[in-house]
């Protein structure tokens, strides 16, 4: 999904008056936030507001000196839901105004004319170490080596002129760096997505006429059938569950919290299917409600 002028009203006033609008991520320049940022305003000048960790991003937000907007992804199609984000969310004081789907390629990067019989050691984000393990196989001289961050490890091989140290991340930080991909999409699974959500400061209540899809949490009585009357009453309202993930709920043993997700098809709006399950469940918070993004299927 792409944003278009329409689509001002989903961002802090600052951001409307002036047109560079900055965008908050969690990682560095070149990381596939940045990647994900830019195709979801593609249209608009950015400025890539780096945060080290999703909790300094959401502070940073809230706080609105530095960012407009913030991405933060949520899910992946390998590794699953980022739950600590879902938490994050749940209890911080800012919305869902977006989302975006982006195709996660990893590539080897290194200085120019660097070979990959040079290299001694490869650095990156765990996960993204863990999507290429395959690929290092076939190179057992290589030590692989965790860091905080894609794009920072990218930097410091530039920065620090490492020749016998390469980087998992992304073209974007190759070009940004200029280092060279030695090896390019080397994840091993090629159905590797990331689903991006695009927050800002909940200052206002947003209410955007395109919203056709709504994250919330609630929890429900902890009897037999508790759950499945929530789902049974949002069927009738024809909505589609997209999305319901479950977390326990700290200092109450085998209770659980439901994030959920789902999508308007009928011609009942999302509000109405809300207040339909309000009497059914209890500690209900709309996370968001926003436009449908588009998966990126390539």
């Amino acid at each position: 999904m792409s944003t278009t002028s329409d689509d001002q009203s989903m961002l802090a006033p600052e951001a409307v008056i002036d047109n560079k609008l900055r965008v908050g991520i969690q990682g560095y320049s070149g990381a596939f936030h940045e990647i994900a940022s830019r195709q979801f305003f593609p249209d608009r000048e950015l400025e890539i507001v780096a945060a080290h960790t999703f909790e300094d991003l959401i502070e940073a937000l809230l706080e609105g000196a530095t960012m407009d907007v913030g991405l933060m992804a949520i899910e992946n199609t390998l590794a699953g839901s980022l739950m600590s984000n879902y938490r994050l969310l749940l209890n911080s004081e800012v919305s869902i105004v977006g989302e975006v789907f982006l195709r996660i390629e990893q590539n080897l990067l290194t200085l120019p004319g660097v070979k990959i019989e040079d290299l001694e050691e490869v650095h990156s984000h765990p996960v993204a170490i863990a999507q290429c393990r395959k690929f290092f196989k076939q190179y057992p001289h290589i030590q692989l080596v965790e860091t905080v961050d894609t794009a920072l490890s990218a930097r410091e091989v530039k920065e620090n002129n490492w020749r016998n140290v390469g980087a998992i991340a992304s073209s974007l930080a190759a070009e940004l760096y200029s280092l060279d991909i030695l090896a390019a999409g080397i994840e091993t699974n090629k159905q590797n997505h990331t689903r991006f959500l695009v927050l800002r400061a909940n200052v206002e209540t947003i209410k955007d006429a395109t919203a056709n899809k709504v994250s919330l949490s609630f929890t429900v009585d902890h009897t037999a059938g508790s759950l499945y009357k929530v789902l049974a009453v949002l069927s009738a309202y024809n909505v589609n569950l997209t999305k319901i993930q479950s977390a326990p709920i700290i200092g109450k043993p085998w209770e659980y919290l439901f994030f959920v997700d789902f999508v308007v098809e009928g011609d009942m709006s999302w509000e109405q299917a809300i207040e339909a399950i309000i009497p059914i469940t209890r500690e209900l918070h709309v996370l968001g409600a926003y436009p449908q993004g588009d998966k990126d299927e390539q």
